[in-house]
């Protein structure tokens, strides 16, 4: 089987593991603060915050920043859950702005029309990779005194005009999930050059106390990261930029390979930003001969696993429904249901690639000119 994903895990993380182990140390320590370190240092930013989640990194960053209820927060629909519901756990609003279908990012050019006095912050994500429009989104932050955090879950190592993602921003956050570019199999980050904020993220993840002296003048939370994770961390950070130079290479193969390819849609490569390529996502257009659907159980029945991120918006999503969200985004409803991710990870072959490219136009199978 040809997996979506696969974590790149060899003797070294093994290794760095067996130290911990052998410390008697598991819980949070020097591993984590090295990882920290480290983390910093390669996104370019004075600090960073280890912590249990992507999505936990979401959510002290909105707090860090002070925003809670009676606060709206702007962010897209086409994204995974999180990005929103932890704008949810502040008792915030999420406010979804529509998508540009050439980035799947939040579309700069529909954001003023959503910003009220209550708007605080604007929640941006780099999806699958890509880097959205920061140029245009600070003009506007900036414009009407908003704070930018950058949901960088699927970025690590992305640039724009030769930033480093989550270093754009006031705050950027990331997740080490077993999907992502670099893993700790679980866990996240999150990055500023604020010492007050990164002073303010570390309470929180830890029951709001300052120092350890058992004093707690806010409330926080349990999302302290273990030693075990920020050794994982360590040793994954050193192979990031190999791992990346993989993707990009996968993702070569297919843009000149699928570029003639009727009723497909390649992802956009722009000349001031880096794609990672966490996910290497076509669009699956009308004039193509077969469904999306069809085509996935054709990968599926040749062993190799596809995914649609995401199936449904979230401004479609019962949960924002049952709050209110009546809006039609129109792009990012389409994009649903076009949008296909096939398998980029640094593991696969050139066989592995092939395999999966002679499939687009292949004549001789079960679904042939199925539109059904």
């Amino acid at each position: 089987m040809i997996t979506i994903a696969k974590p790149v895990i060899g003797r070294d993380e093994e290794m760095e593991l067996l130290k911990v182990l052998r410390s008697g140390i598991l819980a949070e320590g020097k591993w984590v603060e090295e990882f920290e370190k480290e983390f910093a240092r390669y996104i370019g930013t004075k600090y960073a915050v280890q912590t249990t989640s992507g999505t936990t990194a979401i959510h002290l960053a909105l707090l860090s920043l002070g925003i809670g209820e009676g606060d709206e927060v702007i962010t897209t629909p086409l994204t995974f859950i999180a990005t929103s519901s932890a704008i949810l756990y502040t008792s915030a609003k999420p406010v979804f702005v529509d998508i540009d279908e050439k980035t799947f990012n939040i579309d700069p050019d529909l954001i003023e029309e959503k910003i009220t006095k209550r708007t605080k912050a604007i929640l941006l994500v780099h999806l699958y990779g890509l880097p959205a429009d920061m140029t245009s989104i600070k003009k506007i932050a900036k414009k009407h005194h908003l704070k930018i955090i950058e949901d960088a879950a699927q970025a690590h190592g992305a640039l724009f005009k030769n930033k480093k993602i989550g270093s754009i921003g006031n705050l950027g956050c990331f997740s080490f999930y077993a999907t992502k570019n670099m893993t700790t199999g679980e866990g996240g980050m999150v990055t500023t050059n604020s010492f007050k904020l990164a002073q303010k993220l570390k309470a929180l993840r830890n029951h709001g106390m300052i120092t350890l002296n058992y004093k707690y003048p806010f409330l926080g939370y349990n999302y302290c990261p273990t030693n075990i994770a920020g050794a994982l961390g360590l040793v994954q950070i050193k192979k990031l930029d190999e791992l990346n130079k993989k993707r990009l290479s996968n993702a070569e193969y297919y843009l000149q390979e699928l570029k003639n390819i009727k009723g497909i849609v390649l992802p956009n490569i722009f000349r001031n930003r880096v794609h990672v390529f966490n996910q290497f996502t076509i669009r699956i257009t009308k004039d193509f001969r077969m469904r999306r659907s069809s085509f996935i159980k054709l990968l599926e029945s040749n062993g190799i696993k596809s995914k649609i991120y995401y199936p449904i918006p979230l401004h479609k999503q019962k949960l924002f429904k049952v709050l209110g969200y009546r809006d039609s985004l129109p792009v990012s409803e389409r994009m649903t249901k076009e949008v296909l991710s096939i398998p980029v990870h640094p593991s696969l072959s050139r066989q592995d690639l092939a395999k999966i490219v002679k499939l687009f136009s292949i004549s001789d199978f079960p679904y042939r000119n199925s539109r059904s």
